[in-house]
């Protein structure tokens, strides 16, 4: 646990950290400054100098990647912690999965593979019809690209009717839930290496400091 602990305030001590950016043009250094994210006093955090190579067209991939990659890290981490602390009690599977997180998905039974893929499957092809342009139509140098009126991340499902119509407002959404996945993608990551290391599942971390 205090692996995880210490990989969790480093790494993310480290994301807050200025680094100074080299931008290629003016226009990049518009689009950079002004993405959602980009918070004072730090401003843009880019170590490995992603931006510097890279078009608008670009950074609004990374941007949806960023979302995605969070989004599904958010779920992972509540996954971890629900799945270690209902196991032997859930209705799921006759409550026969147990162990740490990591080792779940190897417990489930074969039929449930197919359910997975389905909807991953259904989910990513949903996401892509809404956000990127047909391979068709896209220029050679430029596969991958997203619509023009596409906002990353924004796949149109709003349940509790939570997206602001305020521009600020929804700026303000937006980075909370950035900081969230930014923050969940390293709480995931210290959570499947502590578990590698010793065997042990987080609960069991929690339960005996």
């Amino acid at each position: 646990m205090k692996f995880t602990a210490i990989l969790a305030l480093v790494a993310s001590a480290s994301a807050f950290t200025p680094m100074p950016v080299n931008k290629a043009t003016s226009a990049l250094s518009a689009s950079v400054d002004g993405m959602v994210g980009v918070l004072d006093p730090v401003g843009f955090f880019d170590p490995l100098g992603f931006a510097e190579k890279a078009t608008p067209a670009t950074l609004q991939r990374y941007r949806e990647a960023e979302l995605a990659h969070g989004r599904v890290s958010m779920l992972a981490v509540i996954g971890f912690l629900v799945g270690e602390k209902v196991e032997g009690s859930s209705f799921l599977f006759d409550a026969s999965i147990s162990g740490p997180a990591i080792t779940h998905i190897t417990q489930v039974p074969d039929g449930f593979w197919a359910v997975i893929i389905a909807f991953v499957g259904a989910y990513e092809a949903s996401r892509a019809e809404a956000g990127w342009v047909d391979p068709a139509d896209c220029p050679v140098d430029q596969p991958g690209l997203l619509r023009d009126d596409y906002l990353p991340g924004d796949l149109k499902f709003d349940p509790l009717g939570l997206m602001p119509d305020d521009a600020e407002e929804f700026a303000l959404i937006q980075t909370k839930e950035l900081q969230n996945g930014r923050l969940a993608m390293l709480a995931a990551a210290g959570f499947l290496a502590q578990e590698a290391v010793d065997g042990k599942g987080i609960i069991e971390h929690f339960q005996s400091m």
